[in-house]
């Protein structure tokens, strides 16, 4: 494992906590999902009435699958306790009131709490069974469980078989019988999911077997129970509904499994270790390669590729780091010999970016897992794409970059553009902050947004690249001479022929807080859209701090204009993002600000090597992006409509630099 050792913690001392675990954000990649509305749930309420505001929701839908049947009918659970199918016109109906079936059914108290999940079987066209999740308090407490219930137990948690009469039938009727029942201690990390691997043909050995996602409990925290083999909380396990012989006579333990025989283990366990497993799918190319969305306690947030037999060391581990049941806040480095314990990291992670004045509570951070894409967007194939489902962010890795057993994938943060191709967020599109957004998958591949605030679903129809408007009809090459340049103080540039030079820092001036020294580009006019491609240096020492060169477009003004600034420093708001000058002290307009932290993108600028630089600006959107050094992925982006003309330039606030092999083309103003 010491490939997965970061720089951070190969730095710090054993005993020594790491404050920030995973120093790089999520990049941005500069790619977006175009997303069409498509269904809005009723409104639903908890049973008994919350308390915690983070249950009232329009509606709690957290899924959506097809059913395997052939009939494109479509699936969605209600964590208050409907069981929705959606029609052809995309009206939800009732397929089945879960919660009115058991008088003790509960859902008003804890995130997972209620009627949790469904999972049809593959046979379901021929035998009419599907399975779901649902939790009871009150007085079904005094019910046996399927294993010994976690001490001082506050609700059940049940897995269900229900058998339809007639499978086409849209409303459902039929008979139901009991197969788990899961004593939980807490009102958290319950069963999160229960499914069947739909990639399995009908001669593999996990063909009709069903997965359950069993969390634990919350006292992962403060023991050692996920792992101990003869629980099944923190566990992933597996069981054949249709066959017999497990201790309560419901249910077939199957003997692949990785721990039948062994003594003191439960032999329905497929894989252990976890706190929270949120959500698990399979790559439709990869019949056995599952992939779970692992929710953390107060630091990471993981994927893991989990195989039979599999320890993913919660509450030892937590991601690629240690945990210290003492000390419930901070992580800490992996020891010199964590081979020996045989723990499966993490394919991808990141972290939760705490305020600096964090008190260990919960920030608002949680994965949700989500799927391999695998159909018919291009731009979409082999991305592995999941979300937070507390903020709303969507991000994605490559599949093929995400491997056991080397450094985690990079994870991307996706954009998301509305079906009239406005570029949106998920909590406007949610109308909320806190977005409760889950991802579903369709019989083809295609995935939807679900978001609890408002109960609505989006449709994934396709994608787009940010800022790729067109730039091509009027263009300048060739600048480097006086005679081309427009400097607010031109006794500080030189123009030596191949390069502009701006050869002494400049100074603040009256009005508006903006750069203090810059050259405007009088060569070839104003443009509307525009790229701006040059090679830049930062001439200023390495040894100061706050070294800055600025790119200047859509100049209208000495006080009206935007600017890049490329900077060493990333840690303060007027350093390393893009703003607007409009007649008042510069503002900050870039999407990789985060205030609450205080850390922008990634410092552009941190030698005194020359760099490439790009930046695009499109008029009739306002999207902006800058990228540094032939990136693939944008560094920075913004989207902003006041300026949708202008002219180029190049300068610094109080630093010195140089420009050169400047290209401009654009469409003319």
């Amino acid at each position: 494992m010491a490939t997965l050792l970061s720089g951070t913690q190969a730095a710090a001392q054993a005993d020594a906590p790491i404050m920030d675990p995973i120093p790089e954000d999520p990049v941005t990649s500069g790619l977006g999902l175009t997303v069409e509305e498509v269904a809005q749930f009723p409104k639903s309420e908890p049973t008994p009435a919350p308390t915690d505001p983070r249950l009232m929701r329009h509606a709690r839908i957290n899924y959506l699958g097809e059913l395997p049947d052939g009939s494109g009918r479509q699936y969605v659970p209600d964590l208050n306790g409907n069981l929705y199918f959606l029609s052809d016109d995309d009206d939800p109906y009732v397929y089945l009131d879960v919660k009115a079936r058991f008088p003790d059914f509960f859902s008003g108290r804890g995130m997972g709490q209620g009627f949790g999940f469904v999972a049809f079987d593959p046979r379901f066209q021929r035998n009419g069974k599907f399975y779901t999740v649902h939790t009871e308090a009150g007085a079904a407490l005094e019910k046996p469980t399927t294993y010994p219930a976690q001490p001082g137990t506050r609700y059940h948690g049940i897995v269900t078989e229900w058998i339809a009469d007639d499978p086409e039938a849209d409303v459902f009727s039929g008979t139901h019988r009991e197969v788990l029942r899961f004593g939980f201690a807490q009102q958290i990390h319950g069963i999160q999911q229960i499914d069947f691997n739909p990639t399995a043909s009908r001669h593999d050995e996990d063909y009709g077997l069903l997965y359950v996602a069993v969390g634990d409990g919350g006292l992962g925290v403060s023991s050692t129970e996920p792992q101990d083999l003869s629980t099944p909380h923190g566990k992933i396990l597996r069981i054949d509904p249709d066959g017999a012989g497990s201790g309560n006579g419901q249910y077939g333990v199957p003997t692949a499994n990785p721990f039948v025989g062994q003594e003191g283990a439960l032999g329905e366990i497929w894989a252990y270790g976890m706190r929270d497993p949120h959500r698990f799918s399979w790559d439709p190319r990869s019949p056995h390669r599952m992939y779970l969305g692992h929710i953390g306690q107060h630091a990471i947030e993981a994927v893991y590729e989990v195989r039979e037999g599999d320890n993913l060391g919660w509450s030892e581990r937590e991601g690629t780091f240690r945990y210290e049941r003492g000390d419930g806040c901070w992580l800490y480095p992996l020891p010199e010999d964590d081979d020996k314990y045989g723990y499966v990291y993490p394919v991808a992670q990141y972290d939760h970016n705490p305020p600096p004045d964090w008190d260990c509570g919960d920030v608002g951070r949680a994965i949700s897992g989500g799927f391999v894409y695998r159909g018919d967007i291009p731009e979409l194939r082999g991305k592995y794409l999941f979300a937070d489902l507390v903020d709303g962010r969507v991000f994605y890795t490559e599949q093929n970059q995400m491997k056991r057993g080397h450094d985690p994938a990079t994870v991307h943060t996706l954009m998301i553009y509305d079906e009239h191709g406005n570029r949106v967020s998920t909590p406007e599109l949610a109308g909320d902050a806190r977005v409760d957004l889950r991802f579903g998958r369709d019989a083809e591949g295609e995935l939807y947004l679900l978001a609890k605030a408002n109960g609505k679903i989006w449709k994934v129809t396709g994608a787009r690249k940010f800022s790729s408007c067109g730039t091509a009809g009027a263009g300048v090459g060739d600048a480097m001479d006086a005679g081309s340049w427009a400097p607010v103080t031109p006794e500080k540039w030189r123009f030596p022929g191949r390069e502009v030079v701006l050869a002494e820092a400049g100074e603040a001036r009256p009005g508006p807080r903006r750069p203090f020294e810059y050259a405007v580009l009088t060569k070839g006019g104003e443009y509307g859209s525009v790229r701006v491609d040059a090679e830049v240096r930062l001439d200023t020492p390495v040894t100061e701090a706050n070294r800055d060169v600025i790119i200047v477009f859509g100049y209208r003004s000495d006080t009206e204009f935007y600017y890049a600034h490329l900077s060493s420093d990333n840690s303060i708001y007027p350093h390393n993002g893009i703003f607007k000058v409009n007649n008042a002290d510069r503002e900050r307009i870039d999407d990789q600000w985060n205030a609450t932290v205080s850390r922008g993108a990634a410092p552009a600028i941190t030698d005194a090597s020359w760099h490439d630089v790009r930046v695009t600006h499109c008029a009739a959107t306002g999207e902006i992006a800058v990228y540094v050094d032939g990136a693939r992925n944008p560094l920075m982006t913004a989207v902003d409509t006041t300026f949708a003309s202008g002219r180029v330039g190049f300068g610094s606030f109080d630093n010195i630099g140089r420009l050169r092999n400047l290209e401009v083309s654009g469409t003319r103003a």
